[in-house]
């Protein structure tokens, strides 16, 4: 029962966005093919792979090709004129394509043959709690979904349900937050990448990335990440005031705004991010925590000095 309980407060801002999207005409379309078509993806792409196999990994697969199924429809609902609504649309092609195509990749490749780290840590989390593994196991890959569903379109439907109009200057700066993140987060990815196959080659793999951008931070494609989704969440306001909606509906979505980059802040450094991986990075790779102690896990800035 207390698992039960706190699975459903987990999940309750979701369901909360969801009720609001059912509520508010104007979302309401594009919010109910989401659904559908979400709920179809991690239904075969997700839930069933991972009840059958008992693996979570595959949530790696399904959450960013929703992100792409988002940004495919919202091209599909803007109506011509409305530049933000299609730049919205892009954004997401461009942020869940490369995370699907680099999933799907490792996929072919064997990656999730084998539980991947960071949901390896979720039982451990789970056996700390006294939770049931499968029940917890199901409810995580399918929160994902609902997330794809809720609080992650809501950029995307505010958006290509705004008028047509002038791009405002809030909703510039934000694109410019949200390029930063995503140029961040590619140049972390191809930093590590290279790293990781000249150490293979000269077999030094018990080494760890700490040049480019992972000396300022220990994970920097996440912070990256972080920007991308608080870009998007800034550049929703100027459509969120434009688009014609009750006093209620619209406090209520200025919080889920404010809440989203909260919510992926928590997602990326506690849940599974930067603290997932850290735990088993440790143990395998020496002088690992000398280099935690010197670096920052999240937002970049200066290494410090070492410590005798």
């Amino acid at each position: 029962m207390r698992q039960f309980r706190e699975h459903l407060l987990d999940a309750l801002p979701y369901f909360m966005v969801l009720l609001l999207f059912g509520l508010l005409e104007p979302l309401r379309p594009f919010a109910m093919v989401n659904a559908l078509l979400q709920a179809v993806l991690f239904v075969l792409v997700v839930i069933l792979p991972t009840a059958r196999t008992e693996r979570m990994s595959y949530v790696d697969i399904g959450w960013p090709w929703g992100l792409f199924l988002i940004g495919l429809q919202a091209v599909l609902f803007t109506d011509p004129g409305n530049a933000q609504g299609y730049m919205v649309g892009v954004a997401y092609l461009l942020a869940g394509g490369r995370m699907a195509l680099m999933a799907t990749i490792g996929w072919r490749k064997g990656w999730l043959d084998r539980e991947l780290p960071r949901y390896r840590y979720q039982r451990l989390r789970w056996e700390r709690q006294g939770w049931r593994a499968k029940p917890a196991m199901l409810y995580e890959v399918a929160s994902q979904g609902l997330a794809n569903m809720s609080l992650l379109v809501v950029p995307a439907i505010l958006q290509t349900a705004a008028p047509a109009g002038a791009l405002w200057p809030l909703a510039a700066l934000g694109y410019l937050v949200w390029a930063a993140g995503f140029i961040l987060e590619i140049t972390a990815d191809i930093q590590k990448t290279r790293f990781v196959v000249s150490n293979s080659r000269a077999g030094k793999e018990s080494e760890y990335c700490s040049t480019g951008l992972w000396r300022y931070s220990r994970h920097p494609n996440y912070f990256g990440e972080w920007l991308v989704w608080t870009g998007l969440a800034v550049s929703s306001v100027p459509s969120l005031l434009a688009v014609a909606l009750p006093a209620w509906g619209t406090g209520a979505l200025l919080l889920a705004l404010v809440y989203l980059p909260f919510l992926m802040y928590r997602v990326l450094t506690h849940y599974s991010g930067a603290v997932p991986s850290e735990y088993y990075t440790v143990q395998k790779r020496p002088g690992y925590a000398a280099y935690q102690q010197e670096t920052n896990m999240f937002f970049p800035g200066p290494p410090r000095p070492k410590r005798d």
